[in-house]
């Protein structure tokens, strides 16, 4: 346990010590492992794979050198699972951007482009978080060496979540909401309005985008695709 500043020091006692838990159990492991794989994801986006040090990795999460070799083997699988979990985290982040999109509630134009704008700045906040644009940086400098770490973005989050918008997009469809024949491809087009134009207002992530700016893109997105998706009787 440790000490509380300004404790005093107890006298040593001369009676045998009770059994403590050991801090290294199942929850000191998975805390362990979390915290190497955050401090991972930091080092290689900030120093590339080549620069990162397996001892900054250990500094930066707090635990031993041996601790990082011992719960990942190697460099490469720490860098893997690094971008994995991550890519995890996303994940469900962009799918709780998609969750605002429902079939149900209030009808009409308005309450669908409500809806739209409500996700479309869920997805744009996701899209401008520093820990996403680290990602991407990642990959554009790791990916010839490391092409497999493309797949574990685009196939476990990219395709998923375009998926997940298109089948809600389909909903809306088949509601009346929306005119989309091809959701897929309204999917993809959705999600390039809003994308599309960040890497310039954000310079690849150096700027920090203020919320009232995201605002303006997700409601211009909105709109354009309204204009292409929307009921033309509305």
């Amino acid at each position: 346990m440790t000490r509380a500043p300004g404790t005093p020091t107890q006298p040593r006692s001369t009676q045998p010590r009770s059994a403590e838990p050991h801090p290294a159990g199942p929850r000191g492991r998975i805390d362990k492992r979390q915290a190497i794989l955050d401090a991972a994801f930091a080092v290689f986006a900030r120093e590339g794979y080549a620069q990162a040090g397996v001892d900054t990795i250990a500094a930066e999460a707090g635990v031993a050198k041996a601790t990082v070799y011992n719960h990942f083997g190697d460099k490469e699988t720490l860098l893997r699972q690094a971008v994995a979990g991550y890519a995890d985290q996303a994940l469900t982040a962009n799918l709780a951007a998609v969750e605002r999109i429902t079939g149900g509630g209030a009808r009409g134009a308005g309450a669908t482009r409500s809806a739209l704008e409500a996700a479309a700045l869920h997805f744009l906040r996701c899209h401008c978080d520093e820990r996403s644009w680290a990602l991407r940086r990642l990959l554009a400098a790791e990916v010839g060496r490391f092409p497999d770490l493309l797949d574990v973005v685009q196939v476990n989050v990219t395709d998923r979540v375009t998926q997940a918008l298109a089948d809600r997009l389909g909903r809306l469809t088949l509601a009346g909401r929306l005119s989309a024949t091809e959701p897929l491809l309204a999917a993809e087009q959705f999600a390039a309005l809003l994308t599309g134009p960040m890497d310039r207002r954000a310079r690849l992530g150096t700027r920090q985008v203020p919320d009232a700016e995201l605002r303006s893109v997700a409601k211009a997105a909105v709109h354009t695709f309204l204009r292409a998706f929307g009921r033309q009787d509305d």
